[in-house]
């Protein structure tokens, strides 16, 4: 049995369990509201994605809350949102836990989950990519669109949801890679002996 390592000197390690802690509350508070019943969700927390639209005018949240016109092309986003529900929350907790207690039985779950994540985030980078930019003429014609500063905002505010994940992806491949040679090897010189 290895003695654990303390988290605050596996630096990697720390920057994910950071990562996962920041996201529980921004998953529970914003994230799923599109997927709560309306009657379970509290006055002051339904706030909060008005304000955040108000302040980003993000066309994904704002638009699957039904708060920036028709949710229905962005039902690959709330299908996002149930894959976030049902997968990403849990493995927020567990690759907590886990990355809390160093243990390396975690790696596949932190794979399976960050290359998942890396490749739902990029979609959504797409989108505020491609989102125009606020002009008279989007005005005019009710057109969802962002400011320069807003689009600065929301790609300030996306862009970590898909390093951070594109990062733990390698780097638990990484990882798995060396405990499964480790193994192969161990295995290969049990046989010889």
């Amino acid at each position: 049995m290895r003695t654990a390592i303390p988290i605050t000197s596996r630096p990697l390690d720390l920057v994910y369990f950071v990562f996962f802690l920041v996201h529980i509350p921004a998953t529970l508070l914003i994230d799923l509201q599109a997927l709560y019943p309306p009657w379970l969700i509290p006055y002051f927390i339904r706030a909060l994605p008005r304000l955040y639209i108000q302040m980003s005018n993000d066309p994904l949240i704002g638009s699957v809350l039904g708060l920036l016109g028709d949710s229905k092309p962005f039902v690959w986003f709330k299908t996002f949102l149930a894959v976030e529900a049902l997968f990403q929350f849990p493995v927020f907790i567990l690759g907590a836990r886990g990355l809390w207690r160093d243990s390396r039985s975690i790696y596949v779950l932190l794979l399976v989950y960050a290359a998942s994540t890396t490749t739902t985030t990029l979609p959504c980078l797409s989108v505020l990519l491609a989102t125009p930019t606020t002009s008279a003429q989007t005005i005019a014609n009710k057109i969802v669109s962002v400011t320069t500063f807003q689009r600065s905002l929301l790609l300030s505010s996306y862009i970590p949801f898909f390093v951070i994940p594109f990062m733990m992806t390698i780097d638990m491949a990484s990882r798995l890679s060396k405990l499964v040679t480790t193994g192969i090897d161990a295995a290969d010189e049990k046989k010889a002996s």
